[in-house]
């Protein structure tokens, strides 16, 4: 069994944190909430966008930066930024991962990034446009990570539901 954790330090829109809820929920990543959230977790947005699955989440807050540390000391971090020396998919991630992501207008603090040189990834996109949303970013994090660990307690086949195949 793995444990995959996402982090998202201060998010601000409801809906992004409602469909990163949505694939914490299908892969089974714990979800950690930094304050100050820039919503009400009873927003109706984030709940529409988490739809159903709010109730399947493993999810924790904290007060700030420092008390998710605090109370994380042995996690293995990787800070998702367009800042970031390596690519997503060129780094291995290790059991316990914490892949944290940063408010969607500021993203993370540089101080955390510029001690953290060999764990800032980048996914690749183009150099003049600023950066891919949210809630994407997480799940392309997700699915490397996940792909990485062969998809461990996941299901790997659908079927129909009017033929057989």
């Amino acid at each position: 069994m793995h444990n995959l954790n996402i982090v998202l330090v201060e998010p601000q829109i409801p809906q992004n944190t409602g469909n990163i809820s949505r694939t914490c929920a299908v892969t089974g990543a714990r979800l950690h909430l930094v304050r100050p959230l820039g919503f009400e977790v009873s927003d109706k947005h984030l709940k529409r966008a988490g739809l159903d699955y709010w109730d399947k989440l493993d999810i924790t807050y904290y007060d700030s930066l420092d008390d998710f540390f605090t109370k994380n000391p042995d996690g293995h971090f990787y800070y998702f930024t367009t800042k970031g020396l390596h690519v997503h998919s060129d780094m291995e991630y290790p059991d316990n991962a914490y892949l944290v992501f940063g408010r969607e207008d500021k993203g993370l603090p540089e101080s955390l990034l510029h001690d953290n040189p060999d764990n800032c990834a980048r996914i690749p996109m183009r150099n003049e446009l600023r950066s891919l949303n949210l809630s994407n970013s997480v799940a392309i994090a997700v699915y490397e990570v996940l792909r990485q660990w062969d998809y461990p307690d996941l299901s790997r086949e659908g079927k129909l539901t009017q033929y057989i195949w």
